[in-house]
């Protein structure tokens, strides 16, 4: 009996699989929020194929986009400001929805990530 219930309970999950339809995302205005340290974090941005152009807190930061595959993308500041700036940025698409994206981004080359999600401005 246990031996079915597992079969079942397997059957079941494993046909559950993730919606990532990342070309709806790679152009397009976005709306973004990001949690850090219990502060949130608000950002619009626009986004074309090699380029992103984004406003927080009243800046404006231009980054030049280089795609690795349908769901991963590199940013490069195109003005760095600070050493901080000058650290390429590794965004992954993790699921989408039919208006929003969620994902997860790190400097390149480091292992802590943080999770977002971004929501596509439709007009």
């Amino acid at each position: 009996m246990r031996l079915l219930c597992f079969l079942l309970l397997f059957s079941v999950f494993s046909c559950y699989e993730t919606s990532r339809n990342c070309k709806d995302y790679k152009t397009g205005k976005f709306y973004s929020e990001v949690l850090i340290n219990d502060m949130l974090y608000k950002s619009t941005f626009e986004r074309t194929e090699d380029l992103q152009i984004e406003t927080y807190n009243k800046n404006i930061d231009s980054s030049k986009l280089r795609w690795i595959n349908e769901c991963e993308v590199i940013f490069k500041t195109i003005n760095p400001k600070n050493m901080a700036e000058r650290k390429d940025v590794h965004l992954k698409i993790l699921t989408t929805t039919d208006s929003s994206y969620t994902f997860e981004y790190s400097y390149v080359g480091e292992t802590k990530k943080q999770k977002g999600i971004a929501y596509k401005i439709i007009k």
